[in-house]
């Protein structure tokens, strides 16, 4: 199974972003721009004040969100952005989670 180059291989990125980003529209604009991306997901805000979000896509478009993240919507003052990879899971759609 070779036939796949290496800029479509999809990789999946965990995002845990803290500042202020609740309040502010952060998972709303999050699922805005990751679907104008072509990327699928999801995002949530974490009782810590924290929003965690997990993007799939190409490596380049991945990491375009990750930029992103670090902007946010106009209202979001960003501290930090934390990444971790993973394997894809092949998710469908982007959506904005509820935290359990």
């Amino acid at each position: 199974m070779q036939n796949t180059t290496p800029q479509l291989k999809q990789v999946r990125a965990h995002a845990l972003i803290s500042g202020r980003v609740q309040g502010v529209g952060y998972r709303y604009a999050t699922v805005d721009t990751a679907t104008q991306l072509g990327l699928t997901g999801w995002v949530r805000n974490l009782p810590d004040g924290r929003v965690e979000a997990v993007f799939e896509g190409s490596k380049g478009v991945v990491e375009q969100m990750i930029r992103w993240c670090y902007q946010g919507p106009p209202a979001a003052m960003v501290k930090d952005v934390l990444v971790e990879y993973e394997e894809p899971e092949g998710l469908r759609g982007f959506e904005v989670k509820r935290f359990e």
